[in-house]
Parts: C-alpha cells; structure tokens; sequence
C-alpha cells in the first residue's frame, strides 16, 4: 500500500528549523579534476540475484516477472544501460543439478545453516529459462565450486551445455566459478576445504576447473569457448582479511589464463546480528562508508601497482547494507536508500567500476520483493529508490565518460558528488544523513548546504529530490515527484500529485548556489 508523502498539519503549519553548517561554500570544479574516480563501467547500479531465487526475480518462460523487468527497465531508462545481473550467492555452491525435475528449483532449508536460503538444492533444466525472461539484460552465471566430489564435478558439467546455450544470444556478461572461496575452510557449520587450504590450493582448483568448463563449452557452445569471450568474474571474495590473502592469489597465478575479465570482491558494511548496529552508526554515516570502501580502493591498487590485474576493473559483484540478509527496520528502511546512494556514489568516487547489490526472495535489504510469500508482500522497496537515485545521477551513454567527485562536507552525516560526464559538470548529488524519525518527531527540520560554482552560464538549476517521511520509512518514498510501487502500475513511474516537482535553484552573480535539505533526504542538482 502506497503511503501519500505527507506531513501532519501541525507539521506542516510549523516553521521548519535552519540546521546551519559550515558557512564556507564548497568549491566545485568546472572541468573533471585529477581527483575524480575512473570512469564508471556502464551499467554502474546493478544487481546480484542469490542462485536459487533467480526464477523468483525473473520468471519463466510461460510466466515471465514483469515486476522485475519493469523496475529493471526504469533504471535502464535513467541511467542509459539496462542493470547486469549476475546469478550466484551461497546458494551457488550448494546447487545439483537433477536432469528429471519437474521445476527450476527444489531447495531444502537447513535451521542450523541459514532460515533465510535452501541448503539442500537442486535445480532442473527449466531453472535456465529465467534467462530468456528479462529482454535487454545481461548475465553472469555463477557455477558450483564449494562441492567438490566427482558427483559434484560431473552435476557441474551437465549444466554448462544448458547455461551457454541459454546465454549464447547476446545475454552473456561473464561466467563465474565459486562464491566467496575466502570462506571455504572456515564457514561454520560446514566447511568445505580443510583449515589448511590455501591460496595456492585455490588458485590450482580455479585453473583446472575453468579449464574443464571451457572444455565442455568447447562441445556445446563452440563460439562462446573462444579466447575473446570465454571470460569470468573472479576471485568473488567475501571481503578482505579472510582465511585467503587477495593479493597473494593473484601473484600465486589466478589469472594465468587470461581469462578474467572483471575483479570481483564482495562487501557488507556489517552484519544484521552484530551488537552496535545502528541506522545513525553504521549506515547513514559518510564516515564509516569511507573507512569501508577504502579497503578495496588501497586493494585495487596494491594490485594495480604491483601489475597483477592488467588494468581489470574492480567491482563489488555482491554488496548490500548488512549481512546474514539485512535487519527489518534497518535495511528495509529509507535510511538505508539513503545509505546506498551514499554508499554508491562513494564507490564511484574511489575508482571502484560497478556495483552489484545483493537480492534474494523475503531478504531484508532486498530493493523489491519479485513474488508474494507468506512472510513478504510482493512489491517495490525503500532501497529500490536509493538505486533510482543513483542512476539518474549517473547517466550517460555507452559511449560517454562518467566520472565521479566526492566533495568533502564537514559532518559525517552529510555527503555530496559531482559527477561529470566527458569531463565537464553535470550534476551534484547532496545527501542529508542526520536521522529523522517521524513516527517519533513533530517537527523536520533541514540543513543549508552552500557550493561555489565559478564560470557556471546558467541562471538556475533544476532540483530533483528523494524524500520519504523520515529516515524509518519504509513507504511513501518518491524520486522527483515519482513513485515506482507496485500496486500503483506494476512497477512503472507514476507521478504523485502531492509532491512537489519542477523546484530550481538559483546560481548567484558569483556563482553561489544554496540548496535546503529536509533531515534525512537527498537531492541532485542539474547543469544540463
């Protein structure tokens, strides 16, 4: 049920208070600086869909996910490309294949491994038709390396005549070959390497089994088996200070083949059940983005410096608020939209190329629900429109450089971005992230923000805004004015009447711009 974006009367009717910031403007450049993070891969938002839910988020072919491709196709609309998914998860080295199932997936949940996915899982032939069912998007598929018996290898070998032809057709982003191999020997309950196992173990399991893959391919796909195209994401860690070294891999020879073509790793920026977790704490908090995200940027360019990954892209193949599937009232809520468009922009900023945010049936930070269950409704949710955001700052055709500014603010609670596009000024994102509880105020204060914007021609700006009740929302969200839920028209933008669009701001003589955010939103501002 959609909840109309408004104020109490008393609310309304109320003056709101000035929060003042620091006076001094902050200073923007007119042309890309040296500073500004590498070109964003196109797409940048993109998605990860957990294995086993896959034919949840896109269907069959006798009943496609119209929900999914719809919200699919909006951000392809904003941001220029339609999102890559990529298809993997835990769930991926835990997948059978069973050649006589009548269904795509038969998944048993296990109480003392997880509540939330099948630890027991087979998938049939039909499961491979969900990748005809999303018109324009492009896949990874992610192959079982955690099991790793004869049965396993040979169940592995049976599905790739199924994947390649299912993705021979143009849908292909890359293969992919184990989830978060950093954990093996040390996931609890069940490990499924010895405590002992090593980089080089890793490294020498990578290489002999992508090879026999190819091989496979080679028999049944010819064409996708060729040097060219025949590519992988890898090494899909976890994270960084796990049982395997990131770096030590790659000197061990992970990429002795030539085959990857993007270097995944994954990260949470902490995990549901930790003690301390909290909206103000850990997610709407510029600062504890920054000290997360800066692990993987010294990463990318340790690896860089010391000439091991060829110029590869870094991506985060799997990210989301917080592990074990998010927290209700946490991820689900609009200060975690909030935090992903932070979070994001952030990751733009630091030359970190593409991120893919983690989904999977009934989990907590999941951007929308694909199907009705017992325990969540089908629908449209708060972190879908942090995405929204972020793809319309990003924007830009396939052929157009996008490079993004991080523009230093003096809260932890506050961020902004320039984005520039072929190296000129195009938009600026602001984000408010002091916590705004509305079922627990009755007035919202905003925040001032002042930038300094020499040799701008235009007399204004156009604004768009990201606006809920409050930071414990989870309903009513809207992007410039839109809503993207479900049960207004299955997913597609539907203006809402009581909200106020078509806002500008006005540049002074001296290129001065001040833009007022209500506590807890967002807002881009746009040069062109």
């Amino acid at each position: 049920m959609f909840v109309p974006l408004l104020l109490s009367a008393a609310v309304a009717a109320a003056v709101p208070t000035v929060i003042e910031r620091d006076s001094s403007p902050v200073s923007v450049n007119q042309d890309a600086p040296d500073t500004a993070g590498a070109a964003i891969l196109h797409p940048f938002v993109s998605f990860s869909i957990e294995l086993a839910f896959f034919p949840d988020y896109a269907g069959n072919l006798s009943k496609p996910n119209k929900f999914s491709n719809q919200l699919l196709d909006n951000l392809g609309d904003l941001q220029g490309v339609k999102p890559y998914l990529r298809v993997g998860g835990n769930t991926q080295d835990l997948a059978l294949y069973d050649p006589t199932l009548k269904t795509s997936v038969n998944g048993t949940v296990v109480p003392t491994v997880s509540e939330d996915y099948p630890y027991i899982l087979y998938i049939g032939p039909s499961f491979f038709e969900s990748y005809s069912t999303l018109p324009g998007t492009k896949f990874s598929h992610g192959f079982n390396m955690g099991k790793n018996t004869t049965a396993a290898k040979e169940s592995l070998l049976a599905t790739v005549p199924l994947a390649c032809k299912a993705l021979k057709d143009g849908n292909l982003m890359h293969w992919e070959f184990g989830n978060e191999p950093d954990l093996f020997s040390t996931t609890t309950p069940y490990p499924v390497r010895p405590a002992d196992w090593s980089e080089q173990d890793y490294v020498d399991n990578w290489l002999s089994g992508t090879e026999m893959i190819k091989r496979k391919m080679a028999k049944s796909c010819p064409g996708m088996a060729l040097d060219d195209i025949y590519k992988f994401i890898a090494p899909s860690f976890a994270g960084i200070g796990n049982s395997l070294d990131p770096v030590k891999t790659w000197e061990d020879g992970l990429d002795s083949d030539k085959d990857i073509a993007l270097n995944s790793v994954h990260n949470y920026m902490g995990g549901a059940d930790q003690p301390g977790v909290t909206l103000q704490r850990t997610l709407m908090n510029h600062t504890a983005v920054v000290n997360v995200v800066a692990k993987h940027a010294n990463l990318s360019h340790v690896l860089s410096e010391k000439g091991l990954t060829r110029e590869i892209p870094y991506i985060l193949g799997e990210m989301n608020s917080l592990y074990h599937q998010g927290k209700p009232g946490l991820s689900n809520s609009f200060g975690a939209a909030l935090w992903g468009v932070d979070f994001n922009l952030y990751c733009a900023s630091q030359s970190i190329r593409r991120t893919h945010m983690h989904q999977g049936t009934d989990y907590r930070y999941a951007s929308w629900q694909p199907v009705q269950t017992s325990k969540t409704t089908i629908g449209t949710k708060a972190p879908y429109y942090g995405n929204i955001m972020v793809a319309a700052m990003l924007r830009g055709e396939t052929d157009s450089t996008v490079q993004v500014v991080n523009l230093p603010m003096p809260s932890e609670t506050d961020a902004a971005y320039a984005a520039y596009v072929d190296g000129k000024l195009t938009r600026i994102a602001v984000i408010n992230m002091q916590e705004f509880n509305y079922t627990a105020a009755e007035s919202r204060p905003s925040a001032k923000y002042s930038f300094h914007l020499p040799d701008v021609p235009a007399a204004s700006l156009s604004l768009q805004r990201l606006m809920a009740n409050g930071s414990d929302a989870i309903t009513g969200i809207s992007w410039d004015g839109w809503s993207y839920n479900y049960e207004l028209k299955g997913g597609a933008p539907v203006r809402m009447r009581n909200v106020t669009i078509g806002e500008t701001v006005s540049v002074g003589s001296k290129g001065q711009v001040e833009l007022g955010l209500p506590l807890s939103s967002a807002a881009i501002l746009n040069f062109i």
